[in-house]
């Protein structure tokens, strides 16, 4: 598995629209793409920093997302944007983000634990990351 990293600077007041744009435009585009499997948005507190992570099953088609949609990205989120944004390309050794996403929420809205039976639980819930990297040791 493959993550891109593209880290940007925001101009002023425009983290909202941002975010409506990343979900109104470009996450349904990525959803299409041919292994496409996440996307985690990051702000950095009271900043004008952005990040967007995307995962993807296999590199050559992280890097395929990069030669044809990242340009049309740029347009729609360029009135935005202060500067060029970095992009970056990595290869995915260790990721326990399944886990932590599927257990905060449900923390916070059910405070019992579901035992390892349960179909909600987070070991028996099935995700697009590939089993390797999704170990439970609850």
């Amino acid at each position: 598995m493959f993550a891109r990293k593209v880290a940007a600077r925001l101009k002023p007041n425009s983290l909202t629209e941002f975010k409506d744009l990343m979900e109104r435009e470009i996450l349904p585009w990525l959803r299409k793409q041919e292994g496409f499997l996440d996307l985690i948005t990051l702000a950095v507190p009271d900043s004008r920093e952005v990040a967007t992570i995307t995962f993807w099953d296999h590199q050559g088609k992280a890097q395929a997302c990069n030669s044809s949609g990242y340009p049309e990205a740029l347009k729609i989120l360029g009135e935005l944007l202060d500067g060029t944004p970095h992009v970056k390309t990595f290869e995915v050794v260790n990721s326990t983000v399944q886990r932590v996403a599927l257990a905060r929420p449900r923390e916070a809205e059910n405070p019992v634990q579901e035992s390892e039976e349960s179909p909600t639980h987070p070991c028996n819930i099935e995700t697009s990351f590939p089993a390797a990297i999704r170990p439970c040791t609850e």
